[in-house]
């Protein structure tokens, strides 16, 4: 039997140890300063190109304290005086920027953030790693894994009706478990998969992390060559082949429905309707799982002419995303709309910034995670897609896409 698609990128079968140099790594402004620490500590000059190296601020921009903006002020003065490639505050989440050309099929990229899986959209093994492992990174250009098993993941069918990529990515985290992929690799594929974007397919990648997955795949296919044509890059297919999975598993995607993961754990995903009429302080639409340009314009179509009920942020996963919004109209929909727009980055995700949650506050939020107090000590949130988040800033409570429009 052949390879799996990770098996092939790391050049060994499940279970063994390879070494492998790494083709891209980043940090965040939250990451990066441990990164910087523990790289000093070591002693040693950084060994790897600097132009493989990101560092990207969005989780705390702009700065919210004095502390804050002195330790991105060291960071950033480090960064540009190497020669790193850097992004600013409000150049947008590092996920999403390194998914704007920079992330190739075949190649291993690191990133200090758990939610760097997100590059397997490309045909790449993408991961995350802690800080000491990537300063060890930043000293080496090299790091080791243990080749993870494959779980095959079909997909039939097309997504139809409300159902969006984020609701096949709560589907299978709830068919999964939160600990059921645990340092394994999801590898999608199937003539399903050929019918979703790479918006889609980012989105999908991005919450693989959410299984206890090492990493998520797609095979880039012609739609993948498209979109980083777009970019200026030629790439070659990666062509699937009979491979020994661990485990496989079939999801029809036309079986798709609106769903939304009620506090504490993203596998406990529900039907829109079960959850109906549930009343909500907050709707949040971006971070790096569905802060997309296709995303802002799902919701917008939704809300145009219309008023949010409660108060609605609006993040942009980058730079780029709110230039294309904005020349298209979308973001004067939205304003109109009653949403508020902060800068592109993490925004309120992480519980730091722009829209924190107040104590049994409860949140309709597109993010990744409804973890316990991650928002706000005490607050509630909600995991949804960008049509149920928008048909429930309309109502004020929980609201099935599908009725509202």
């Amino acid at each position: 039997m052949s390879q799996t698609l990770t098996e092939r990128i790391l050049g060994g079968d499940a279970g063994e140890y390879v070494d492998r140099k790494v083709d891209r790594a980043y940090v965040h402004d939250g990451t990066g300063v441990l990164t910087l620490e523990a790289f000093r500590s070591m002693g040693v000059p950084a060994g790897m190109d600097p132009e493989k190296i990101s560092v990207l601020f969005d989780h705390i921009c702009p700065a919210n304290t004095g502390l804050t903006a002195d330790l991105q002020r060291e960071l950033r003065q480090y960064t540009c005086s190497t020669g790193m490639k850097f992004s600013d505050c409000g150049g947008g989440i590092c996920h999403q920027i390194m998914s704007e050309g920079c992330i190739l099929p075949g190649e291993v990229v690191v990133g200090a953030d758990s939610h760097s899986c997100t590059g397997g959209a490309f045909g790449a093994f993408a991961t995350g790693v802690g800080a000491t492992d990537m300063a060890a990174i930043w000293a080496s250009g090299e790091t080791w894994f243990r080749v993870p098993e494959t779980i095959g993941i079909n997909l039939e069918g097309r997504l139809s009706g409300p159902a969006e990529a984020k609701d096949l990515a709560l589907s299978v985290v709830s068919r999964l478990g939160m600990e059921g992929a645990t340092y394994c690799a999801l590898e999608y594929r199937g003539e399903g998969a050929a019918t979703l974007s790479m918006e889609d397919r980012l989105c999908i990648c991005n919450m693989g992390v959410e299984t206890g997955a090492k990493n998520a795949i797609f095979y880039a296919d012609p739609v993948c060559r498209e979109y980083l044509g777009s970019y200026g890059h030629s790439i070659d297919l990666q062509i699937p082949s009979d491979c020994t999975y661990s485990r496989e598993i079939t999801i029809d995607l036309d079986d798709i429905v609106p769903l939304v993961a009620p506090p504490h754990r993203v596998d406990s995903a529900r039907p829109v309707a079960d959850l109906a009429g549930t009343k909500v302080d907050q709707v949040l639409l971006g971070t790096c799982t569905n802060g997309r340009y296709s995303d802002l314009k799902r919701f917008a179509d939704i809300v145009r002419g219309g008023q949010v009920k409660v108060r609605t942020i609006v993040v942009p996963a980058s730079r780029e995303v709110l230039l294309c919004a904005t020349r298209d109209g979308i973001m004067a929909d939205l304003i109109s709309a009653g949403c508020m727009v902060v800068s592109p980055g993490c925004g309120p995700c992480l519980g730091m910034h722009n829209g924190v949650l107040g104590d049994g506050e409860v949140c309709l939020s597109t993010a990744n995670r409804n973890f316990k107090n991650r928002m706000g000590v005490g607050g509630l949130i909600y995991l949804a897609s960008p049509s149920t988040a928008a048909a429930t800033a309309l109502a004020g409570c929980i609201t099935d896409p599908e009725v509202q429009v």
